[in-house]
């Protein structure tokens, strides 16, 4: 049951990821017909074809590798001379990229096609175009997440106690020793000293009455080697007693309660009271208004790593071939993203509610990845062309200002040896996590 379980995880995620590939697609191929663009072809995957239909003037098919789609359109570089010949190469192995570039889509014209080329379009509907297959992820992701934190809520931490230490264990200690562990010398815990059990809800802390987590941490924080009154709900009676906070090394929180990170992941810490206990967690229900909000966040942490995609790609290397551990914030594959839904789907630690609520979220979060990545302004990307297309611009509307002679559409054709070292670049990093992914997994669990 739990192999079945786990492969059916699998197939939920992956069919999440096709169908959004599918309307990625579906986000170029929409607005290049209306602006009446001649799309010769509609493809899901790469590689041989496995089942196509033609209906008017595109072709609908399925290919056999699903890591990825692409529409192609006609007219997607210009000619390399003002009267639309391709000339031959004479200048090496870059200009007969380009010239190749051409000839092929120079192929595909046919009588009438004069006007539907793509880069005979205005800039800002070759962008809008360009633009559709991110904006359909993100719409994706924001629906998904939408109805995963309104739907089923969001893990909020509550005041009830759910996990206690027994020991201090400082920072230095760790550092210093790398204990993680309570030995027969550590002093016990404030909260094991006051005799608190997992299960109660403190409803009073230093003479304060508690409503949330983040209160009755920071009324903690601030009670360092004070003796204060503690109140707890202890299956329905009040139970009152005393608490000495002790002074530790401690996370430092934002505004919400989550530990705030430098530029290197790294948590940040401060010394502080502490008590020794963590939070019960509850999934509550959020508001139309923390979804916007919530995507942010998302988009911010995929951007995060894109920024930093080299040096995360050099530890994803690292510990697939040692014993360093992955960063499970860090990239992976479709591989690994298709492990952790398996392991969502197949585990025993949480209820079908929440396992529902995980697939969704990382289809979620997938859409949201795909989004920032395809914005990346290299080519083959869409970020590429988008980029492409504000160079023009900018080109012609210094030509205007200046009243000089207009330069023409950008040949981004010159751009194809940029556009195979990229592509290469990709499957390289593709291949890598795949790797790591098998090798060495991210387990949530």
């Amino acid at each position: 049951m739990t192999v079945l379980l786990f492969i059916l995880g699998v197939l939920v995620v992956v069919v999440g990821i096709v169908v959004s590939i599918a309307l990625h697609e579906v986000g170029h191929l929409v607005p290049a017909k209306l602006f009446g663009v001649r799309v010769t072809q509609y493809m899901i995957g790469f590689g041989r074809t496995l089942f196509s239909v033609r209906r008017g003037e595109t072709e609908y098919g399925i290919k056999a590798v699903p890591a990825g789609g692409y529409i192609a359109m006609i007219g997607m570089y210009p000619p390399a001379t003002a009267d639309g010949r391709v000339r031959a190469s004479t200048t090496g192995v870059f200009q007969t990229m380009a010239d190749d570039a051409r000839r092929a889509s120079a192929a595909e014209l046919r009588p009438g096609d004069e006007n539907r080329m793509f880069y005979r379009l205005p800039v800002i509907k070759r962008i809008i175009i360009m633009l559709g297959g991110p904006f359909m992820n993100l719409l994706i992701g924001t629906v998904l997440i939408g109805v995963l934190i309104m739907g089923f809520g969001t893990a909020q931490p509550t005041t009830t106690v759910g996990s206690l230490s027994q020991c201090v264990v400082t920072a230095e200690q760790q550092q210093r020793t790398g204990q993680t562990d309570c030995l027969a010398t550590d002093e016990p815990s404030p909260a094991v000293a006051a005799k608190l059990q997992p299960g109660d809800t403190i409803v009073a802390f230093a003479g304060t009455d508690v409503t949330s987590w983040n209160q009755l941490t920071t009324l903690i924080r601030q009670s360092a080697g004070r003796t204060v009154p503690i109140v707890v709900d202890r299956d329905g009676t009040r139970v009152s007693s005393t608490i000495t906070p002790v002074v530790n090394d401690v996370s430092v929180l934002d505004a919400k309660g989550t530990p705030v990170r430098d530029a290197n992941g790294t948590v940040q810490t401060t010394r502080a009271g502490f008590v020794g206990i963590g939070p019960e967690q509850r999934m509550v229900a959020q508001p139309i208004t923390e979804v916007l909000p919530t995507v942010g966040q998302n988009i911010g942490a995929v951007v995060g790593v894109v920024l930093h995609l080299p040096q995360r790609m050099v530890e994803v290397g690292q510990a697939a071939f040692s014993d360093a551990p992955r960063d499970p914030d860090g990239p992976m594959s479709v591989v690994g993203v298709g492990r952790i839904a398996g392991e969502v789907a197949a585990t025993d630690q949480i209820d079908v509610r929440s396992k529902v609520a995980g697939l969704i979220g990382l289809v979620g979060s997938v859409n949201i990845a795909l989004f920032v990545f395809n914005l990346i302004p290299l080519l083959p990307l869409d970020g590429g062309h988008v980029a492409g297309a504000l160079w023009e611009a900018a080109r012609r509307g210094v030509a205007r200002v200046f009243r000089r002679r207009d330069p023409g559409p950008v040949d981004i054709a010159k751009l194809m040896p940029v556009t195979y070292v990229v592509a290469g670049l990709l499957l390289v990093m593709g291949a890598l996590l795949i790797f790591a992914d098998i090798v060495k997994p991210i387990s949530i669990f």
